[in-house]
């Protein structure tokens, strides 16, 4: 399992204030990812204050497509596709003995 940090929408943010989403850290196996892509709407978010004011606005932001059998789990995180693949090539190691 390897610990990503997930955006997530929030469901009852009131027109009143600019933040509509949150931050929640997330495990995921990696024998389930089917895909990564760079998730550039997000970065457009952050500009216009929508995600968490603690994030740096050069940051970048990752779909990944997660297999649940017969259809596929999609969560955007922190991190620029190259990093978050490097985060689930490490924890693709399986330990012998």
């Amino acid at each position: 399992m390897i610990k990503l940090m997930e955006i997530c929408e929030l469901i009852n943010a009131s027109n009143s204030f600019k933040q509509k989403f949150t931050l929640r850290e997330i495990y995921i196996n990696p024998k389930h990812v089917v895909s990564l892509r760079e998730e550039t709407n997000y970065q457009q978010k952050l500009i216009e204050g929508e995600l968490p004011r603690n994030l740096d606005d050069r940051q970048q932001f990752t779909r990944l497509v997660i297999n649940r059998g017969q259809t596929g789990l999609e969560v955007v995180v922190i991190g620029s596709p190259d990093v978050v693949y490097e985060k689930i090539k490490g924890g693709k190691r399986v330990l012998k003995g």
